[in-house]
């Protein structure tokens, strides 16, 4: 009977521990994270992605146009 005793004491004192030692929750925030919603940050990627694009087309077509000019 003791042992039951005490390993019930045991677990409840663990089970609640764990509450006293969490660390306690952020304050709430007034507004979003980002204002003015939405915070997508759509034109910095797409603009790099379309100039990297224009830059690689631009290359390949350089290049069929000279692979083209050595064959003739």
């Amino acid at each position: 009977m003791k042992q039951l005793a005490f390993t019930l004491v045991f677990f409840l004192v663990v089970v609640c521990s764990q509450n006293l030692l969490s660390a306690p929750p952020p304050p709430p925030s007034v507004r979003p994270p980002c204002w003015p919603p939405p915070c997508i940050p759509i034109d910095g990627g797409i603009s790099a992605l379309i100039v990297a694009g224009a830059a690689y087309g631009a290359k390949k077509l350089y290049d069929k146009k000279k692979k083209d000019s050595n064959l003739s």
